[in-house]
């Protein structure tokens, strides 16, 4: 395009001559090296120092024209980028040129104009702001000329552009100005236009929602904030708490991606389009004083900070959950604690456990405690009485929020208990409170459990008079605290029993004894106890039906082995399994572990292997992976099946990897301390027995000898512990006489055949012949409920029992699927 009339009109055409000779004189090859020297290095960066105002916007003038006409634009736009980064006096004439030149075909690729746009907008917003209707028209013909794409959107110049049609367009077609805002690039997007459009298109909440759309940066800023709190009014306030409700309870989900003739499909969590405003909306919370906003927050958090499918060690959008948990941190209250312990139950990403640790020594700090000890006293009692009850009338209805069942109870005007709200009520604001409530303390509940299985592993210490207050007394933790064995230091353990005098320790011989308000104790570990004293407790939880909220009394214990002692700074005991690697690296998140990230995509550099690593009572556990599948049927990608390796520990602040980046030998097995083995091998024996291959026998090709080995071979501890709950439940069994049994397996007698259930893995032969009986799991597959003296979530134990239930009345079954196999 020529632009010589008018640099001649304006007087600057000797100038920009000498711009395009000093340009001229750069070599090619600086243009396209990279990275490339820096531009002051050249003649012309050094005489651009001296420029005044007027020779930059020649300057911009010759960088927006070159970008029109030679292949060096890499070289243009840096030199566009340095004039923008300028505060100049741009006159309407110029910035009239600027447009035009973006706008030029010559050479106009389908995303050239958007390289083209930083000088036209910068210089179009240092005009007076009556003028910028005067540049619509050239802005709409801009975003036209570029592609509507998801990689497109995300560029930092069309969400400028966008931004400013927004601002200029709303007078005519509001919901349009909301649309180039936020985009339509995933489902969450499309709801917020759908369900709040109008809203958010309003004269109240519009500002506000341009400006969350500049919510760019880690943090905000002062002035951001101060921004936020001019625009933010009532309206914005009600819509901030019902989006931040459904970004909660929003899932990835599958989006249809196309590019010229070729069209995708890939799961999307949020687009970067959409989850900028998302975050400015969340820092606004900062500005608002609700007590909705810290358990909303939290939510926000554990579901942006979780994985895909809810675990795993990704975020699905690490912006969000840090941006959730720097408000928390800057509430720095202590209602913000149990939200922000909950999301380090959950999230395993690091990045966002780093703001948790920080934000909760932050407020531990200002209250003089521990982080371990400012969660204790900091869980929400929800309003519950000491027996875990609360109850409020709502009309002539009686409603109880029930701790123990998780539930709403409901007695009507006749005084009958009945589970669903009488019609009458359940559009009253009092229900709707209750359920929120029951919704929090429903997610709290798991977070509790985690925090006090956390402190058995780690050997905490608390004395007697904060056990009873923040634990025992507690109508949420003491559900579980008060089955949990507590053990007094170097001295007697008992399970809590209430007396008219308080709390008394019980052993299984009914012995009690009344700690000192000051005693010291902390939770039992077998680990610790001698083989009698465990049997003892455990046939103690089954007699006086005690269900604890995770193996404790039957929890395994991994004793130092002489294999392991002669391999000294290793261990090979979970060694050479073939797992199915997403299940396995998702129930390792879940126990506190990280990675590994293994896969097919970069042999080279050691793709093909990794480390799942945990942190665990000050010492680091390292647990080698290393992929084990077809590259070509895992479309060389993420493996499908990885194969265990060697587990190694190191000391508190020792290097695990030297400084090429390879591992280092492990401390001695014999000085790691024998909590800390047993508790990290107890994680690979739960991996293992979990994710093993070993249990499908749909996975045998190629792996037949493994998949019999594991699969019938001999126990591991954790089926040594799973055969001894099962030698104490199967007497009160209404199979007992049907059952027995062996080393490895679970003999029953149907009256078909006669059915032996290993103990590791569920699996099941028939005799005469062993031949192999597949039964899935699944709804309608149990013949009852049988109570387990801990709580399993459907672990293994509960699948044997439901199979020698199924298969002790054989004539019973139905399923094709299984008599086909049964009579063959």
């Amino acid at each position: 395009m020529e632009i010589s009339a008018e640099l001649d009109r304006w007087g600057h055409t000797d100038l920009f001559a000498e711009i395009e000779r000093l340009a001229s004189a750069i070599p090619e090859e600086r243009v396209w090296q990279w990275p490339r020297p820096p531009l002051g290095e050249t003649e012309l960066g050094q005489r651009m120092a001296g420029f005044d105002d007027a020779q930059w916007r020649v300057l911009g003038l010759w960088a927006q024209h070159r970008l029109t006409r030679l292949r060096t634009e890499h070289f243009a736009e840096e030199v566009a980028s340095r004039v923008a980064r300028r505060k100049l006096a741009w006159t309407t004439d110029e910035v009239d040129l600027l447009w035009r030149l973006c706008l030029a075909r010559a050479r106009r690729t389908e995303n050239a104009v958007l390289r083209r746009l930083t000088l036209p907008l910068k210089a179009t917003a240092s005009l007076p702001h009556d003028v910028h209707e005067r540049y619509v028209e050239q802005a709409e013909k801009a975003r036209k000329a570029m592609r509507d794409d998801e990689w497109t959107a995300r560029a930092e110049m069309a969400r400028r552009l966008d931004d400013f049609l927004a601002e200029h367009g709303r007078r005519i077609d509001p919901i349009s100005a909301v649309r180039a805002l936020l985009g339509e690039h995933d489902r969450f997007a499309a709801k917020l236009l759908a369900e709040f459009g109008p809203a958010l298109a309003a004269p109240e909440v519009f500002p506000l929602l341009r400006h969350w759309n500049s919510a760019t940066a880690a943090r905000p800023g002062r002035a951001w904030l101060a921004t936020a709190q001019r625009l933010l009014t009532p309206e914005a306030v009600v819509l901030v708490r019902e989006i931040l409700q459904r970004l909660s309870a929003h899932r990835e989900g599958r989006v249809t991606r196309r590019h010229d003739d070729r069209e995708w499909t890939v799961t999307v969590f949020l687009h970067e389009r959409t989850a900028v405003p998302l975050r400015g909306l969340i820092w606004t919370c900062r500005l608002i004083d609700e007590p909705w906003v810290a358990p909303l927050l939290g939510d926000c958090a554990v579901t942006c900070g979780t994985g895909v499918g809810g675990s795993g060690p990704n975020c699905r959008d690490e912006r969000l959950a840090n941006a959730a948990v720097g408000v928390l941190a800057h509430r720095g209250c202590l209602e913000a604690v149990p939200h922000l312990a909950r999301v380090q139950a959950k999230v395993r990403k690091k990045t966002v456990l780093a703001g948790v640790a920080r934000a909760l020594d932050a407020v531990a700090e200002a209250a003089g405690l521990s982080p371990d000890r400012l969660l204790d006293r900091t869980v929400p009692t929800f309003g519950l009485g000491p027996d875990g009850v609360r109850e409020e009338r709502i009309g002539d209805c009686l409603v109880r929020l029930r701790a123990d069942t998780q539930a709403l109870d409901f007695v009507n005007a006749k005084g009958k208990t009945v589970k669903t709200a009488p019609a009458a009520i359940r559009t009253d604001p009092a229900l709707t409170e209750l359920k929120a409530t029951l919704k929090d303390l429903r997610q709290l509940l798991p977070a509790e459990r985690f925090r006090l299985e956390r402190a058995l592993i780690e050997e905490r210490i608390w004395r007697w008079r904060e056990a009873t207050e923040f634990f025992l007394d507690h109508p949420v933790t003491g559900l579980y605290a008060r089955t949990l064995i507590w053990r007094i230091l170097q001295g007697p353990a008992g399970i809590p029993v209430r007396t008219g005098d308080g709390w008394e320790l019980t052993d299984p011989a009914g012995r009690r004894i009344q700690p000192d308000p000051n005693t010291p104790l902390h939770l039992w570990h077998p680990i610790d106890e001698t083989p009698e004293a465990v049997r003892a407790w455990r046939d103690h939880l089954l007699d006086a039906g005690v269900r604890q909220p995770y193996k404790q009394a039957f929890r395994e214990v991994y004793l130092l082995t002489p294999a392991e002692e002669r391999t000294g700074v290793y261990s090979n005991r979970f060694a050479g399994h073939t797992l199915r690697y997403g299940q396995a690296k998702a129930l390792l998140n879940q126990r506190g572990w990280s990675g590994p990230s293994i896969g097919h995509w970069d042999y080279a550099f050691g793709s093909d292997h990794g480390t799942a690593v945990k942190d665990l009572s000050g010492y680091r556990v390292h647990w080698d992976m290393s992929v084990s599948a077809d590259p070509e049927a895992d479309g060389w990608g993420t493996a499908s099946f990885c194969a265990s390796g060697r587990i190694r520990f190191y000391r508190p602040g020792q290097n695990d990897t030297d400084h090429y980046g390879h591992a280092r030998d492990g401390m001695p097995l014999t000085e790691v301390p024998p909590q800390v083995l047993s508790e990290a091998l107890r994680d690979a024996d739960l991996a293992v027995g979990v994710t093993s291959i070993g249990l499908d026998a749909h996975m045998v090709a190629g792996h037949e000898d493994y998949w019999r080995s594991h699969g019938f071979g001999e126990l591991t501890e954790t089926a040594r512990t799973r055969r001894d709950a099962l030698a104490r439940l199967l007497p009160r069994l209404s199979v007992a006489g049907r059952a027995e049994l062996t080393d490895r397996f679970l003999r029953v007698r149907g009256d078909l055949r006669t059915y032996k259930i290993h103990l590791g893995s569920g699996n099941i032969l028939m005799e005469p012949n062993d031949a192999y009986l597949c039964i899935v799991p699944g709804p309608g597959r149990s013949k009852g409920q049988v109570f387990l003296p801990f709580e399993e979530d459907g672990g293994m134990l509960s699948i044997i029992l439901s199979k020698a239930l199924l298969l002790a009345d054989d004539t019973a079954i139905t399923d094709p699927t299984i008599t086909r196999q049964i009579g063959s």
